[in-house]
């Protein structure tokens, strides 16, 4: 257990915490939902600097950053999703959250393939989870008021987030495609 791995445990803690501040209802508790999510925005930055930095990579760290990731992501989808109740937020939900099991099963299989190294984290990637985390933390920081200019712009964001998320989808398949194909062939 190292530094990077402790502020990745601590991106998870927040989670319930991020999760019963939302759920209060009232306008301040908008904004603090949000700056705890921010929190774990930057902790997920700052995990893989320190441990690529201070030289303390582990396979615990490469396996807990990527599910701290998915699970703060998703709760922060699915706490908006219930709070907007409409099928604009569920639709960009659905297609990043759907993605997320996608490419998780796939960096799986090709683990196990011994692959693992065809579907590493590209900059699309970064870029995506950059623009989907600006997008929630504008969408949490707001009542869900589809008049209001910042929840639209929060909207836009995440569609452009989903549609980053397929696109890096694809590029994921598409360079997994060739050990894929090759594995139909076994028994």
């Amino acid at each position: 257990m190292n530094l990077p791995n402790l502020i990745t445990l601590l991106r998870m803690a927040l989670i319930p915490i991020f999760v019963a501040v939302y759920v209060i209802p009232g306008q301040p508790t908008y904004l603090i939902a949000a700056a705890l999510f921010g929190v774990a925005g930057l902790t997920d930055w700052l995990d893989g600097y320190l441990a690529r930095r201070l030289g303390q990579t582990t396979r615990l760290g490469a396996f807990l950053d990527p599910v701290a990731d998915k699970l703060i992501v998703v709760t922060a989808l699915l706490l908006l999703v219930g709070h907007h109740a409409n099928l604009w937020l569920t639709l960009p939900a659905t297609v990043i959250v759907g993605r997320e099991i996608v490419i998780s099963a796939l960096r799986e299989w090709m683990a196990e393939m011994n692959r693992r190294g065809v579907v590493a984290v590209s900059w699309l990637g970064k870029v995506k989870t950059t623009m989907q985390i600006i997008a929630l933390l504008v969408l949490l920081a707001h009542p869900p008021d589809l008049d209001a200019p910042l929840v639209q712009f929060g909207y836009v964001l995440l569609y452009a987030a989903a549609l980053m998320t397929l696109w890096s989808m694809a590029v994921y398949l598409r360079a997994a495609w060739p050990a894929l194909r090759d594995s139909m062939d076994e028994p």
